[in-house]
């Protein structure tokens, strides 16, 4: 008489289960990193934005009085309104510059790569150097510039005074920026001309469109989607300066550049203010958030996919 064989034994993880884990394996440094560095001193921030803490100790839970100050503070107030400035004026004058260089540098010509390069350079280069440059260019008393606008016949009185004028020290910063971020969104742009199919001009050359109609009815619908992740990236990256300010202005002369990255820095690790720092950081991530979700939510009345 035959036994019985033994039941199978069953998997102690089904197939399913192991692929989760294996998946979420290869996340999960990343996702360390990512509560390490990010996840808990956003937490962190949050809470001691209520509190008292000069990063020798802590001294207390005050409540909205770190919020109440900062909103009645002078600097908060010129801070913010240089950062709204600053963002007007770089975004939409790097989203045009940006574009219009990828459309002439996607043009099949010998040596266009090497144009692409020197246009992307300024991206790369250290902010030290590149502010360097910039304020010997803008000197007031020696720049290239003011020599050049004194060849024009502009008497010396009207001449600029750039970084050290309290009128045109945050214009030549967003100036430097704008030569600095053009070529890596051109880079974007460039990508994004790639994938447009070449049919589509053809056709429209067939029609009889000229350049700048195809440019209208193809190019920008077609370029949308970038368009709109690079929009974000420059709210987002507008209000975040802080380098090149720092080394340009130092935020001077006066309060005259001094943008809110500055303000919470300074509040932080001059004045040893921690708690009052992180208020102003909460205030800036509830800007751009809602900044973001803003343009987010009317992605869909533009954006073609």
């Amino acid at each position: 008489m035959r036994q019985a064989r033994p039941a199978a034994r069953r998997p102690l993880l089904s197939r399913r289960m192991k692929n989760y884990l294996i998946g979420y394996s290869f996340i999960l440094p990343n996702f360390i990193g990512f509560a390490v560095l990010t996840l808990i001193p956003s937490l962190v921030a949050i809470i001691m934005s209520f509190c008292d803490w000069t990063g020798a100790g802590f001294q207390g839970f005050v409540g909205l009085r770190n919020y109440i100050e900062m909103f009645g503070n002078s600097t908060f107030q010129i801070s913010i309104r240089n950062s709204l400035l600053y963002a007007l004026l770089t975004i939409p004058s790097i989203l045009v510059l940006s574009l219009a260089v990828a459309v002439v540098m996607n043009r099949p010509l010998k040596g266009i790569g090497i144009f692409r390069a020197i246009y992307f350079w300024p991206y790369v280069t250290a902010v030290v150097a590149l502010a360097a440059v910039w304020n010997m260019l803008f000197n007031p008393d020696m720049g290239v510039v003011n020599q050049f606008l004194g060849s024009l016949g502009l008497p010396t009185e009207y001449l600029p005074r750039w970084t050290a004028s309290t009128t045109w020290s945050l214009p030549t910063v967003i100036l430097a920026q704008i030569w600095k971020g053009t070529g890596y969104y051109m880079v974007i742009f460039l990508a994004g001309l790639q994938t447009i199919p070449r049919e589509l001009y053809e056709a429209a050359e067939v029609d009889g469109a000229s350049r700048w109609k195809s440019f209208v009815n193809i190019t920008i619908p077609m370029l949308t989607p970038t368009i709109f992740f690079v929009l974000i990236m420059l709210t987002i990256n507008a209000f975040q300066v802080y380098e090149i300010v720092q080394v340009m202005t130092a935020g001077g002369p006066g309060r005259s550049s001094f943008v809110i990255s500055m303000h919470i820095y300074r509040s932080a690790f001059v004045d040893n203010r921690f708690g009052y720092a992180s208020a102003v950081a909460m205030v800036l991530f509830v800007i751009v958030a809602a900044l973001t979700v803003i343009q987010f939510k009317g992605e869909k009345k533009w954006v073609t996919y």
